[in-house]
């Protein structure tokens, strides 16, 4: 099984943005997505690459759900 987290674009430039993963910075292709992207935006990351721009509600609902299932170990 595979999993993508949102991450919160922090800089872009270039192929590449510098994004926050759930407290950590990462820097991922973005090449895959065909939105322009601006920092605050958020993305679905999976294996270094940016694969489609989220709206903010959805990535915050993601993140909460996924907090949840780490908080009752149930990974």
């Amino acid at each position: 099984m595979c999993l993508a987290i949102p991450a919160k674009v922090i800089n872009v430039s270039d192929h590449m943005a510098e994004v926050d993963l759930m407290g950590n910075s990462r820097q991922v292709n973005i090449d895959l997505v065909t939105e322009k992207l601006d920092p605050g935006d958020y993305v679905l990351v999976h294996a270094g690459f940016a694969l489609e721009r989220l709206d903010e509600s959805s990535a915050q609902e993601t993140l909460a759900l996924l907090e949840e299932v780490a908080a009752k170990g149930e990974y």
